[in-house]
């Protein structure tokens, strides 16, 4: 059995489990699917997408790393809305990607999995993961990017991962 229907399986166990004692679940829960709520999560993601260059104008771009995580994630969230799928737990939303990718049911290319996978080995990572960017300077004290070259690759991996999101939700 694929370790991520593994993961879904736990997910769902767990949602189950909050909502049966009156909790806000932090699983996964399945939904019939949703376009209105998938296209919501796309406005949100484009949202946070002009908030990237917006905080880096401004001088914050700090917080143009969280911003562009949030990019990917709102874009997983559309994908499983689409697909009917509720999650409120990152490692959750990934395991239903990596599902869905599994079963031909998306075309998704790894590198945009990969940049919130916190799972990954240190060896496999080519470059900071955008989870590992976002906690950096979240919870780090630096106040600036370091460079713009790290913002380019921050706005072009995101606005791909915007376009890909779109196809996957909007394809017929």
């Amino acid at each position: 059995m694929p370790e991520a229907l593994n993961q879904i399986r736990w997910c769902l166990n767990k949602a189950k489990k909050e909502l049966a004692e009156n909790k806000k679940h932090r699983g996964l829960v399945e939904i019939k699917p949703d376009l209105q709520k998938a296209a919501a999560h796309l406005k949100k993601a484009m949202h946070n997408f002009r908030a990237i260059t917006y905080f880096a104008e401004g001088g914050y771009s700090d917080w143009s790393a969280s911003a562009a995580f949030y990019v990917i994630y709102h874009c997983f969230l559309a994908i499983l809305a689409k697909h009917g799928y509720e999650s409120r737990n990152q490692e959750c939303t990934l395991a239903v990607i990596q599902f869905l990718k599994e079963e031909a049911k998306i075309k998704l290319e790894n590198k945009f999995i990969d940049t919130l996978n916190v799972q990954l080995e240190i060896k496999e990572k080519h470059e900071h993961t955008i989870i590992e960017m976002r906690e950096d300077y979240q919870y780090g004290t630096k106040t600036e990017m370091e460079n713009k070259e790290r913002l380019d690759k921050l706005l072009k991996i995101c606005s791909e991962m915007v376009e890909a999101a779109k196809e996957i939700i909007y394809r017929v």
